[in-house]
């Protein structure tokens, strides 16, 4: 700690007398000084010694002095800064009043109308720096001091500074630049190329917290609260103030988006936004859906598919509505047999309204119900009973979408456009075997990916230009390869050919894009051809989480984490509940070196679903990288209990014991990998 003693008597004594320490935060110590030679009280903020040691000192005043150029009512100007005999300062007039942290002690909870007018003036200042090419990086209620009743930022440029000061090595010490209940989700992710968006979530942050009494996201560890930006959709507002408007909701909301091209582009329309006109109650602004998986009512289990059939074919309709966000099957699925509370489903999901039914099936008559309902009332919007002939049934698919869709355009504007999904088959017969083989596929087990094989290829041979089903073929082949099943020289070229007929036959089909991009990425390592298979095939469906994702994983192994993270937050807001997909954020932290956060993510990920064994494996890793041997020899045990001992997990265990210098039981699990090689498929790398 620097003591008062050192700095008067070595470093400012000629400028500066020290009176006493105010207080020491993230980066500084702070002291309350006379200023000798124009006679005022000022705050003198001298960086940590092991900060400054980190960061090249000249870069750091040259970043400070574009700071201090900054004039606004609403920031506080930096009058100097210097560096001498090794420390670091910056210095700013002394403030007398109370933080806006402070303020928000007395008052858990700020009126509506205060919390909006102090946010509405913090944006305009923030709109100001920005123009001067100077973020802030750490807006927070102990950074906005209130003078005279007005806000006033403070410490203005400073993080930037020490970020474009220090560059990786301030990653590798281990020190976050900003506060995690307050980061974005790309400062999270230690993301070095932030724009202005970045200040806006903070500063929705900010309003969140003056609003409700606490901050969207919370927690004792920074790093858990950190991953929860990154992953875990922003409870509503309304919950906790029933008496906010849409307005304000509707802004909250936007600016909090994990994705920054989907906030506002400025703080300035951000303000604009806050003070706009009342139109309608809040719980009536119906722009996003879940498809929760419809019931199954038949006598016989076996005709589950048709019902999770019917749930992905309404959710594919309702995607193509322009303006409606619509949440992925995935997430959806994950509350399939639950019995679990509207609301909540419609918080966890990020969702204002859910479609619900159920399928009955007697020989070939159908009995399908479903109901629109709204999250905030839990009022039915609409409901609908249809018995009908099984070969019906892509004209009651039709129906229902076309249904939602007129109950939806008044809430949506009269501009929205009506486009149902496209029709790839008539063939019943043949569209029941696709079902079926999506059905067993997404078991991901090597049985369910070889039944799925078996039912996308009748599929194909009752209707030979069924292209669907050509790429359910390829995905089944391809992830036989990726899960480590079967050697991927057997396995890809079959996904190759079966992409190349879907493509043959429809040449606007994104998912066979989707599948090209994975096995010119995964197999053929062409890079250029992967994205461009990806870029396809988000043309073609921009919101389809499986190639957002997957193109995330490409950018991310070509070095391009800033849009790798762009990329995989756009899944992550489709599809919130995804096991790979929270995975994919973990991943691109890992990627970025940043495996804390990785660790924390891959946690998070571990509690949606214990069973999802894999992540065992990631968490594994990522301990490995921190050096956490123990912990990473746990996880992978863990993942061992629960994998009948695959391959994959076993060899990496073995790796982790080779490291940790426990010889007998590392040749215990070479003993195993051979043994095992005699007789069945293990890849050759498990060996290295």
């Amino acid at each position: 700690m620097i003591s008062s003693d050192e700095l008067t008597g070595k470093v400012l004594a000629d400028r500066y007398s020290i009176e006493h320490k105010v207080g020491s935060g993230g980066m500084a110590t702070v002291y309350q000084a006379d200023d000798l030679k124009h006679d005022r009280k000022v705050a003198v903020k001298v960086l940590h010694p092991e900060l400054a040691a980190a960061i090249a000192k000249q870069r750091f005043l040259r970043e400070i002095q574009i700071a201090s150029q900054l004039q606004h009512p609403h920031i506080m100007m930096l009058i100097d800064s210097g560096e001498s005999d090794g420390f670091l300062y910056y210095v700013m007039p002394y403030f007398k009043g109370k933080s806006l942290r402070e303020l928000m002690e007395i008052e858990r909870q700020l009126s509506i109308e205060k919390a909006v007018s102090i946010t509405r003036e913090v944006a305009h200042a923030l709109e100001y720096a920005h123009r001067q090419g100077v973020i802030h990086r750490d807006v927070k209620p102990e950074n906005i001091l209130m003078h005279e009743n007005e806000p006033v930022i403070a410490d203005f440029g400073i993080a930037l500074a020490v970020s474009a000061a220090g560059g990786d090595r301030i990653t590798e010490m281990g020190i976050y630049l900003g506060t995690p209940e307050y980061m974005s989700p790309e400062q999270a992710s230690a993301d070095r190329e932030l724009d202005g968006r970045s200040d806006l979530y903070s500063l929705a942050c900010v309003l969140y917290e003056m609003l409700a009494g606490h901050a969207p996201f919370t927690g004792s560890e920074g790093r858990a609260v950190m991953a929860r930006h990154m992953m875990d959709p922003v409870p509503p507002l309304v919950t906790v103030r029933p008496d906010i408007s849409s307005t304000v909701a509707y802004a909250v909301s936007r600016a909090l988006a994990k994705v920054p091209s989907d906030r506002f582009a400025t703080p300035a329309e951000f303000a604009e936004a806050l003070a706009a006109t009342e139109l309608e109650p809040s719980h009536s602004a119906i722009r996003s859906i879940a498809v929760l998986p419809f019931a199954n009512m038949s006598e016989s289990a076996d005709d589950e598919y048709l019902s999770d059939g019917m749930t992905e074919e309404i959710i594919n309709a309702l995607t193509t509505i322009e303006g409606l966000r619509v949440v992925s099957r995935t997430s959806a699925f994950a509350f399939k047999g639950q019995s679990v509370d509207i609301r909540t489903i419609g918080q966890r999901l990020n969702v204002n309204s859910v479609l619900e039914g159920s399928v009955r099936r007697a020989g070939n008559r159908l009995r399908i119900t479903a109901q629109l309902i709204d999250i905030a009332d839990g009022y039915h919007l609409w409901s609908e009973r249809y018995d009908r002939e099984m070969s019906d049934v892509f004209d009651i698919q039709d129906e229902i979408a076309g249904a939602i869709v007129e109950t939806l355009k008044f809430k949506l504007g009269d501009a929205t456009e009506t486009r149902l999904a496209k029709r790839y088959i008539d063939d019943i017969g043949a569209y029941e075997l696709y079902l079926k083989g999506r059905y067993v596929e997404k078991t991901r087990t090597r049985d369910g990916l070889a039944k799925g094989i078996d039912y996308f290829s009748e599929a194909i041979e009752q209707a030979p230009d069924y292209a669907l089903a050509y790429t359910g073929l390829a995905d089944s082949h391809y992830l036989l390869a990726w899960y480590r099943y079967v050697p991927p020289n057997e396995a890809f070229p079959k996904a190759t050919a079966a992409v190349a007929k879907a493509l043959e036959i429809d040449a606007t089909l994104p998912e066979a894009y989707t599948s090209q991009g994975v096995v010119k990425f995964y197999y053929d390592w062409d890079w250029a051809g992967a994205e461009s298979a990806f870029k396809r095939a988000l043309e073609l469906n921009p919101d389809d989480a499986v190639a957002l994702h997957g193109y995330a994983e490409l950018l991310a192994a070509i070095g391009r984490l800033d849009e790798a993270f762009t990329m995989i937050s756009r899944a992550h807001d489709l599809d919130p509940l995804s096991l790979t997909i929270n995975a994919g954020l973990g991943w691109i932290s890992y990627f970025n070196r940043d495996h804390r956060i990785a660790i924390e993510v891959f946690r998070k990920t571990i509690e949606l679903d214990p069973d999802y064994v894999f992540l065992n494996w990631f968490l594994g890793q990522a301990y490995m990288n921190r050096g956490m041997k123990k912990q990473a020899i746990a996880a992978l045990q863990r993942g061992l209990d629960r994998s009948d001992r695959h391959p994959g997990m076993v060899a990496y265990l073995g790796w982790a014991y080779a490291q940790s210098g426990r010889r007998d039981e590392a040749l215990q699990i070479l003993h195993e990998l051979e043994g095992r090689a005699a007789d069945s498929y293990v890849p050759s790398d498990y060996f290295g």
